[in-house]
């Protein structure tokens, strides 16, 4: 049976790991045969038959497998009826009480004993295929994954499978070049036959083949088959290491590119710039024959380097793009592959890797991401096999890995623990029953005040382009340390509202000076133009998102400023100042008033925001009128905030509530779920940014609505169902927030009951 482990418990015997916290957040999957009662194991088997047999209608998994541990571990005692709200009955404060009630009571007994809230960050299907390459390229497979990781990993890969054959690019989107291939050649690594999966593996070669090849995968998919050897590199387009020896001066300098962007196409241009091959055993001559129309040697690689399946085909390249990468394969390569060039080339790779080892050792081998984590091992493994920095990379793999009832996957962070724990906190303090879950709150305290980024990085932090951290809250835990604006506000916010509560509930409050930390470092994190970036300050122009080679990922390039990051950020700084009305008042008031003008001036015509990070316009306009509110405009003096309201209000179903498609968010328009039914995760949002207007006061109807939706959603046991996902990143590619939920109905209920009910 699976076990979800955590912090120092996590950590096996003789494993390297490094941490700044004793591992404080760190949740870890073991498998142990020894455990599990033949009750449980059949829970988890019926879990798995019913996802699996519902795989189609209900694409993403319910976390049971974590549910049924913490429910054998911390046994919620539900001594409340559950509430259920007719149609034409209205809705009473007991019965948004009892709900809140049963609602922090479930989730309270799915909280980790760090403090933190675990749970499933996956989605994305391009991000286990990286891992499988690189440890099957590197031989650490097996001595790695058990079987039993390996066959949870064949389970996932199986039934996010689409009915066509192929693999999304998430596990909710339609077929893809890039989600099949690497799919398809992921369950060969691991293990599987060209026939096997009863017909799923015929089933994904016909669509490959059907839709032109592999040759037709996306600009990251060649990189990743062509380390394999199913690929050739002259049918990448150019990533040469050269860029990171220019000028920072340069607009397009890789330092001045988004963190995430630059961290992955750093590894990518060291593998490139080495024409790096793994060996080429009998699979990947196999999959040579398999993956292709035409044979392996008649392929046209020159042709294939700006071949990309129109299934994929998100961000298509601009003509000066290809104009560039030709340029570039043409004339550049060829020189600086030969001698006397060829040694500004090594002087390149061995910069890059001394970038690759700074990111390694300053997030204690984590990295930024899964994508870049990967591949900064495989770099490690092909400067040296027998390195200490590949050795030190393999344990922590198994903080990336999720498994649930629909299988084994690789999240897209190490997790979003500080991230969820922060927006926890806040539903609870909203529903004015903080005093009954003392020990709750207490706990979450406790994690916020480790997680909090103590230190700078060391060094230069110009040389190695990064910003300041100390002060900073990260998206997960402190050993990952990257610092993010919002991340840092949300932290800040929970922290500051739990310092208005009683030392003898949470214990001792974070001291004042680090509390300075944290304004400082937002306060650095701001632009010219008022926005907050995500991790950085924006370093270069919009027009460099011309040479985006990701065909389908969009907005990559640089670090943009976002509504959610500036209304975050200013929420906190608000928030401070309410309590600490001396400390650097001014520079604050600027950063307020700034701020305020930017999130007034993203405002559509129709009074919406595009959420960036959240499933769309309902998230977008959350933050947007918080952000407002929170710097002082009211819906009666701020013409931004009724245009707010309105458009949330013309998308209320008429059903009551709100549910919005992840179509919004690459479409960029609002689009309603499928035979519009709602979610609570959008009702929720759509509810909270509507209440904190008073809306209740100007006709509270959809707030009834609304409320009546969560609470008749509530499941026996107090938790919620999991229905649509509602995360994303580079406007088209879904991630999962499974704590969603939970902490969103439970912090629309709170305020309702409280803003609403009690004032009616």
């Amino acid at each position: 049976m699976w076990k979800l482990k955590f912090g120092l418990d996590s950590v096996g015997d003789g494993q390297k790991l490094r941490s700044v916290n004793n591992h404080c957040g760190r949740q870890v999957w073991e498998f142990d045969p020894e455990i599990g009662s033949p009750e449980e194991l059949q829970k988890i088997e019926d879990a798995r038959k019913a996802f699996s047999d519902h795989r189609f209608q209900k694409k993403h998994s319910s976390d049971l497998l974590m549910r049924i541990q913490f429910a054998k571990e911390n046994p919620c005692v539900v001594n409340l009826p559950q509430v259920k709200v007719k149609d034409k009955e209205e809705v009473t404060e007991e019965a948004a009480t009892i709900t809140l009630r049963r609602a922090i009571n479930f989730y309270s007994t799915i909280q980790a004993d760090d403090g933190h809230w675990p749970g499933d960050y996956g989605g994305p299907m391009f991000l286990l295929p990286g891992l499988i390459i690189s440890l099957s390229i590197t031989g650490a497979l097996n001595a790695v994954l058990s079987k039993e990781h390996q066959h949870e990993m064949r389970r996932y890969l199986y039934n996010h499978q689409n009915k066509d054959g192929g693999w999304g690019l998430h596990i909710e989107g339609p077929s893809t070049m890039f989600g099949t291939t690497l799919s398809y050649v992921t369950l060969r690594l691991l293990g599987e036959g060209a026939e096997d999966g009863k017909g799923a593996m015929e089933k994904a070669r016909k669509w490959i083949l059907d839709h032109g090849g592999a040759t037709a995968i996306t600009s990251w998919g060649k990189m990743w088959l062509s380390v394999l050897g199913v690929y050739e590199w002259s049918g990448n387009n150019p990533l040469p290491p050269e860029v990171w020896l220019c000028p920072y001066t340069l607009p397009f300098h890789p330092g001045r590119m988004w963190c995430h962007c630059r961290m992955v196409y750093l590894p990518m241009s060291y593998l490139y710039g080495k024409r790096f091959v793994g060996p080429i055993s009998p699979i990947v001559r196999s999959l040579r024959k398999e993956l292709y129309t035409v044979p392996y040697h008649e392929i046209d690689w020159n042709k294939a380097r700006n071949l990309c399946a129109k299934e994929d085909l998100y961000y298509p390249h601009p003509l000066v793009q290809d104009v560039l990468w030709t340029s570039l394969h043409y004339l550049f390569e060829p020189i600086f592959m030969r001698w006397p060039a060829k040694k500004l080339r090594e002087k390149a790779l061995v910069t890059v890797m001394q970038h690759i080892h700074y990111e390694d050792e300053n997030t204690r081998y984590l990295c930024i991401g899964p994508v870049n984590k990967v591949l900064n091992m495989l770099c490690c493994w092909a400067e040296d096999p027998n390195s200490e920095a590949f050795k030190l990379h393999l344990p922590r793999i198994h903080d990336y890995l999720w498994i649930a009832e629909d299988g084994m996957k690789m999240q897209g962070y190490n997790g979003s623990q500080l991230w969820d724990t922060a927006f926890a906190a806040q539903a609870i303090l909203s529903t004015n029953l903080a005093e009954e879950y003392g020990p709750t709150l207490r706990k979450a305290h406790n994690y916020f005040k480790n997680s909090q980024v103590l230190e700078d990085c060391p060094g230069d932090l110009n040389v190695w382009y990064r910003h300041i951290s100390k002060g900073a809250w990260p998206f997960s835990t402190a050993d990952h340390g990257w610092p993010i604006s919002d991340c840092t506000a949300e932290g800040f916010k929970a922290v500051l509202l739990l310092s208005k509560l009683s030392p003898e509930a949470l214990g001792d409050s974070l001291d004042f000076q680090r509390l300075c930390d944290a304004v400082n470092v937002i306060l650095s994190l701001q632009n010219a133009d008022g926005g907050f970036a995500t991790y950085e300050l924006t370093r270069s122009y919009q027009w460099l998102e011309i040479i985006n080679p990701a065909e389908t990922f969009g907005d990559i390039v640089i670090d943009y400023p976002y509504v959610e990051c500036t209304s975050a950020a200013l929420q906190a700084l608000a928030l401070f100042k309410e309590l600490y009305p001396g400390h650097r008042s001014e520079e604050i008031d600027n950063c307020i008033a700034n701020a305020t003008n930017f999130i007034e001036k993203k405002q559509a015509t129709d009074g919406s925001w595009y959420g960036s990070w959240g499933v769309c316009f309902t998230y977008g306009g959350w933050f947007g009128i918080k952000g407002l509110l929170a710097a002082g405009r009211t819906y009666e003096n701020s013409s931004s905030i009724r245009k707010a309201c309105d458009f949330l209000l013309s998308k209320e179903l008429t059903s009551g509530g709100w549910g919005e498609s992840y179509l919004s968010c690459q479409n960029k328009e609002y689009t309603n779920l499928k035979d519009n039914k709602p979610h609570i995760v959008n009702t929720a949002w759509a509810m909270l940014a509507l209440i904190n207007t008073r809306q209740a006061e100007r006709d509270p109807t959809p707030l009834h609505r609304a409320a009546k939706i969560l609470i008749n959603s509530q499941m026996q046991n107090g938790d919620f169902p999991q229905e649509e996902i509602m995360g994303v990143f580079n406007k088209n590619c879904m991630i999962s927030y499974a704590a969603y939920r939970n902490i969103f109905p439970i912090w629309a209920l709170g305020e309702y009951r409280c803003q609403v009910l009690k004032v009616l």
